[in-house]
Formats: structure tokens, sequence, C-alpha cells
């Protein structure tokens, strides 16, 4: 979990000085955003979006993804979002200052905003689009996604269940073979 979290802030191989446990979880998000990025459900939703904020559409969707997730979590997990959120909250906080600073950044705000528990309003969607879109300095309009998940809130949750089945066969088949490479 871990390594799945750092995952993005840790670049090439520098990964080397962590625990094989927290390698295998970098391994595996490199491995589920290739199949993200990939995968022909997520390029018909960024087509969706691509006119609008180019090569921004990947994050967008990321987003919206995520926001099924939360909003749907009880169909995938048998512990609540809330109980979920605040353990990873938890921990995350407790082992923060172990990781990348961009990694504490995120943590800091992660836990200051409950942006997982918040996933699943369409408010909480809207404060990470509009932080997206500063962060771009107005750049990337993020800001207007939300008006798109309202407008095709069907369609793109649609493609959220089909694309997270297929993922969640993939990730259990990447995690065999990582768990065998000890």
């Amino acid at each position: 979990m871990i390594g799945n979290f750092i995952a993005d802030h840790i670049r090439g191989n520098i990964y080397e000085g962590f625990s094989k446990e927290i390698q295998q979880g970098i391994f595996l998000h490199r491995e589920i955003d290739t199949f993200t990025d990939a995968h022909k459900v997520v390029r018909k939703s960024k087509r969706r979006l691509h006119k609008r904020y180019r090569h921004y559409d990947g994050v967008i969707i990321d987003i919206f993804f995520d926001h099924f997730l939360a909003k749907n979590w009880a169909n995938y997990s048998a512990i609540p979002l809330d109980m979920y959120t605040d353990a990873i909250n938890d921990l995350f906080d407790s082992i923060s200052s172990e990781l990348p600073v961009k990694s504490q950044q995120f943590i800091k705000y992660m836990i200051e905003y409950n942006i997982l528990f918040n996933y699943q309003f369409e408010d909480g969607i809207e404060k990470v689009l509009n932080g997206m879109n500063h962060r771009t300095k107005g750049k990337s309009q993020m800001n207007l996604a939300i008006e798109d998940l309202q407008i095709l809130h069907k369609e793109f949750e649609e493609d959220f269940t089909l694309f997270f089945k297929d993922l969640l066969y993939f990730t259990n088949q990447k995690l065999k073979e990582l768990t065998v490479i000890k």
C-alpha cells in the first residue's frame, strides 16, 4: 500500500532504498498505470474530455474514477469507507516523515481535507478539480470538469464499473506475480 501510494513521487530506480514490499507496491502502481492508460474504456472516457482539456483528460478521468470508487465503496469492500479512510490517514500520518517530500506534502493535504472520504461527494471532487486547476495556474481549466461529470455522470460511472472489474482482475494477477518474485 505504501509503495503504491508513493509511486508517483519516485522517479526511475530511486526505489532501491525501500523495503522489498514497498518496491513491489511501486512496481504494482506502475503496472496499473500502464494497464489503465491502454484500457479501451479509459480511452473512451478520455475522448469525451479531450477536446476541452487536451492532455489533462487522463488526470480528470483518474479523479472521476476515484469519485465512483468512493461513491460505490460498499460494492467493493466490507470495510465502511469512513473506517477505511481513517485507518489510511492514521497510517500515512504515522510514517509520513519516512516518505519522499512530495508524498509528505500530499499526505498533509489528504488528511487535512479528508480527500479519500470526500471523493464520494461531487463537492469533494469539485474542490479537488479547483485545486488542480489552481496548480496549473488556470491553464488546465480542470475546474470546469465538474460540469462534465454532472452532464455525463451515467456514462462515466458505466465506464468506471466496466474498467474497475478488469482492473481488479489485472491487479490480482499482478499481485500473484509480484509475490512470487522475492
